[in-house]
């Protein structure tokens, strides 16, 4: 008695369940018969263990049709009643798939391409990868949320297709991530409006995947829409929302995330001393992270990034020379691939340098956003902190030399975006 590695494969290929085979098999079995059928869970674990390996007629039937094969392409033995030459069974299929009416009604649904299973979620997932580098080097575009939203379209239409519960729930969530993409890609660019229309789709998406890192990266993004925005307590709770998830209660790398979230949101409140206590939390509770594989679009976040998030609670929070030592820290640690965030690091750096009274090297420093970025144009979110430095600078400083000069480079890189 040997399982039957075949079936398995198959079933795993198609996201089935046992439970949801025995439904498939009986649904097939009543179109066939015109009477509801009979196969349960024991049947089908039968059927796996290798107990049964010589089906009757119906149980062939039924699985002929909804796998769209013979059972000998199963690891079965049909019955001596039900064996055909190899000749027979093409010209069968043959038949059925060039006749229409009752007899296309009797394809099956895989034979139809209207099964959706696990090899094909991996396809449509492939595409992810370039869409997460894109935005690493140079943030939010309008190329990414396009391609991004191609990416959801491929997906539901997919959903339109039959499938088993674990497929379907893969495809709900990687409709999340593809939107969720397309979302931060607008808020990165500041089309606010855009982004929030992307999230509230996407939150739909990731409640009915069932998915816990799915539902806390949706999170995370609510959050950062609304800080953009200076909806500061929509901020707040939409972070402490991810704080309480499940996935940040299982990973200290995702409850650290959510903890920052926090503080950044506390912060911009007015309530420092909140929002630094969360960003100690979220600093301690990174060091209890161990390191495995997690989602690619989790990359961006680790010391390096965190000490960047921590540079703008200090500087929300008053605390310009904090600030400042914390954008050293993360500038040393952020990749060189990381543009966009080595960019945003260097815009910080250069506010909590200009709050200091230290207008000369705030200059310097903000003039090195634009080398960073040299090449592709600056997201809104990046333009935005640009501006604050800009008026800054002059209230500051408006008649230095270095003032002036800086005017003229900003005018001339704000003419080429």
């Amino acid at each position: 008695m040997a399982v039957n590695a075949v079936l398995k494969r198959r079933m795993e290929e198609l996201g089935l369940t046992q439970e949801e085979l025995a439904g498939r098999m009986n649904s097939a079995l009543a179109e066939i018969t015109g009477r509801p059928g009979d196969v349960s869970d024991r049947s089908i674990r039968n059927l796996l263990n290798g107990v049964t390996s010589r089906p009757i007629g119906r149980t062939c039937a039924a699985l002929a049709r909804v796998f769209g094969c013979p059972v000998e392409d199963l690891g079965f033995s049909a019955p001596r009643t039900m064996q055909h030459s190899q000749e027979a069974r093409v010209r069968r299929r043959s038949f059925l798939a060039s006749t229409t009416g009752s007899a296309a009604a009797a394809i099956p649904m895989v034979a139809q391409r209207r099964t959706v299973g696990m090899p094909d979620v991996a396809r449509v997932a492939a595409g992810m990868g370039a869409l997460v580098d894109a935005d690493d080097r140079q943030g939010g575009h309008v190329e990414l949320e396009t391609a991004a939203a191609r990416g959801r379209n491929r997906v539901l239409e997919l959903q339109q297709r039959n499938a088993g519960e674990r497929v379907r729930r893969s495809l709900y969530a990687l409709a999340a991530e593809y939107t969720t993409i397309a979302a931060w890609s607008c808020i990165d660019a500041r089309n606010l409006d855009r982004a929030q229309g992307y999230l509230n789709e996407a939150a739909t998406y990731a409640g009915l995947s069932q998915d816990a890192l799915t539902a806390m990266r949706v999170w995370v993004n609510l959050s950062m829409l609304a800080y953009q925005r200076q909806n500061w307590p929509d901020a707040l709770a939409a972070a402490q929302a991810a704080q309480a998830s499940s996935a940040a209660r299982r990973d200290p790398f995702f409850g650290s995330l959510g903890r920052v979230r926090v503080a950044l949101a506390y912060a911009a409140l007015g309530d420092g001393r909140a929002g630094l206590r969360s960003l100690g939390s979220a600093q301690d509770t990174f060091t209890k992270a161990v390191e495995h594989e997690r989602p690619r679009w989790t990359a961006f976040y680790g010391r390096a990034e965190l000490d960047h998030l921590a540079a703008v609670v200090q500087y929300n929070s008053g605390r310009h020379s904090q600030a400042e030592a914390m954008a050293h820290h993360a500038l040393a640690r952020i990749p060189a691939t990381f543009r966009r965030n080595r960019a945003l690091a260097t815009a910080q750096l250069a506010l909590a340098q200009l709050h200091q009274g230290e207008a000369e090297q705030a200059t310097a420093s903000a003039n090195d956003v634009f080398t960073i970025m040299s090449g592709d144009p600056m997201p809104g979110r990046m333009r935005t902190l640009m501006g604050d430095f800009h008026r800054s600078l002059f209230v500051m400083a408006p008649s230095t030399s270095y003032a002036r000069d800086w005017a003229d480079r900003m005018r001339t890189e704000w003419s080429r975006a």
